[in-house]
């Protein structure tokens, strides 16, 4: 088994700038530990030159002023009992009365055996503090260092907005030497490994400790800044042609056209997120935190495929313009919209998806329960929200991310309730008349505007594939744009226009 790596005061002093931690650690109260347990706190206090397994304090990342707990590994395997409880939660709840983000570093083989009941319900007090600091719209990033098990992965380790995971390191809930001594057999290989956590979509990526300075402060860049006046109005929306419905269909589905990816590479901060956190990931939605100049947001894309870009993902070179949407991807996007409630930033989806999908696994895998759901979270979201309709729009699972404040469409992106070769089949009994059912559907962009269902229009000029960079340009802009102008309105009235908006579609 590898050994364990930096020590918690090393860690703290390689993510905060030089010189700038402050401790919060009170002195530990004297306790009434059994001979045994008093001399292995000794030795463990001169091993370590700590006086518990929890270091807290604050100090600067990159000139942004944060709070850090971290736990210490050689102090009893960073196990955690009443003492290193109480001094975990104290610097929780004063980072949520200053409004500070939290940097959490935890490795520890969990809960502290010599202290028995009473600390395994320290997990409580742990969490409840945690969902507090949440709950105040406050950052909450979590560090899986080598190793962390038990009570402590279940508890602090676990509930993270960012979760990201130290390579190789042993992550899970039950210790592999307990599973062996009571069952008799190895745990499995592999299993508990920060890099399968990240195949399952539980942690959001795997890195070493040099890239958590950057990573933490490209994450609380969209967490913690917000711009302080409406952007500047993008250039006034232009007249856009009037093209037949099923050119347009076609357009939207050239395989160089522009996806979610391309329209990231020119957003000033991408930070990807991976799965639902719950161990499931679907590559047909890309969840990620996102900056369009100075206006933040989380971002739910239905992702075509194809390209590669280390800021937002690889995929491979063939483009996937097939993939579908799974009810994984959707219950995926709901862990976005989470994350946009609890942190109180705006949601923006990008729709551009052939449709969802029609099989065994979707079906039993709840695939209209979770259409459903995304509708109702969505249109009921306490954060502005925006929808950018990029292409193809197709079925529930394109209307799932639909329902939002303001709605942009590209000049060729469409919707409708299936791809017009399915409606031609229901009504015509064969697909030769898909392109007179897309007419007869309006599903085009200009129609959407006229239906109040979209309210502006991103020109192609005159087709995003053939112009990538300036067709994105655009588009970015306009989100700036609309996100910004949603930051600035009023909560209230702004959830109650939204609310009339989608309960007067197709009301004359």
């Amino acid at each position: 088994m590898r050994g364990v790596g930096l020590s918690a005061r090393e860690l703290v002093d390689l993510v905060l700038d030089a010189g700038s931690y402050r401790s919060w650690d009170t002195p530990v109260p004297p306790g009434e530990p059994d001979e045994r347990y008093a001399a292995a706190l000794a030795a463990a206090r001169e091993r370590t030159g700590l006086d518990e397994a929890v270091i807290t304090g604050e100090g600067r990342l990159r000139g942004r002023r944060v709070a850090v707990v971290a736990c210490e590994f050689g102090f009893l395997a960073g196990s955690i009992g009443v003492a290193a409880a109480e001094r975990l939660v104290a610097a929780i709840e004063r980072a949520t009365v200053e409004r500070l983000p939290v940097l959490a570093a935890p490795v520890s083989g969990g809960t502290r055996m010599q202290e028995g009941t009473v600390a395994f319900l320290q997990m409580v007090k742990i969490s409840a503090a945690i969902a507090t600091h949440k709950a105040a719209g406050l950052p909450y990033l979590v560090y899986l260092r080598h190793p962390t098990t038990g009570g402590v992965f279940a508890s602090w380790g676990s509930l993270g907005h960012v979760t990201v995971a130290e390579p190789g390191a042993l992550i899970g809930f039950l210790g592999p030497r307990v599973y062996e001594q009571l069952y008799g057999a190895p745990f499995p290989p592999g299993v508990q490994v920060a890099e399968n956590l990240f195949r399952h979509g539980i942690v959001d990526a795997v890195l070493p400790p040099e890239a958590l300075p950057d990573i933490a402060d490209r994450a609380l860049r969209v967490l913690c800044d917000r711009p302080r006046e409406a952007a500047a109005p993008p250039p006034p929306d232009e007249p856009v042609a009037e093209v037949p419905a099923w050119r347009s269909i076609q357009i939207s589905r050239r395989p160089d056209r522009p996806g979610v990816r391309a329209l990231l590479r020119r957003a000033s901060d991408v930070l990807p997120l991976n799965g639902t956190g719950e161990g499931e990931a679907d590559p047909g939605l890309l969840l990620a935190l996102v900056r369009f100049g100075d206006a933040p947001c989380v971002l739910l894309g239905q992702d075509r495929g194809g390209g590669s870009d280390p800021q937002v993902g690889t995929e491979p070179a063939a483009r996937r313009s097939e993939r579908l949407i799974g009810p994984g991807a959707l219950r995926e996007a709901r862990r976005g919209m989470r994350l946009a409630q609890e942190l109180r930033l705006p949601l923006v989806t990008v729709i551009d998806t052939p449709g969802a999908a029609l099989s065994r696994d979707a079906e039993e895998g709840g695939m209209a329960g979770e259409i459903a759901r995304c509708l109702a979270e969505l249109v009921t979201l306490d954060a502005p929200t925006v929808c950018f309709l990029l292409g193809q729009g197709t079925g529930g699972g394109a209307l799932a991310l639909l329902p939002t404040d303001r709605v942009i469409a590209a000049q060729h992106g469409w919707l409708s309730p299936l791809p017009p070769e399915g409606a031609s089949a229901i009504v015509y009994r064969t697909t030769d008349r898909a392109a007179e059912m897309a007419q007869l559907q309006r599903v085009r962009s200009t129609d959407l505007v006229r239906a109040g269902i979209v309210d502006r229009v991103v020109p192609e000029r005159p087709d995003a594939a053939d112009e990538p960079e300036a067709f994105c340009r655009r588009a970015c802009a306009v989100l700036e744009y609309e996100i910004t102008q949603l930051i600035h309105q009023d909560p209230a009235r702004r959830y109650a226009d939204r609310l009339a908006r989608y309960r007067q579609i197709g009301q004359p």
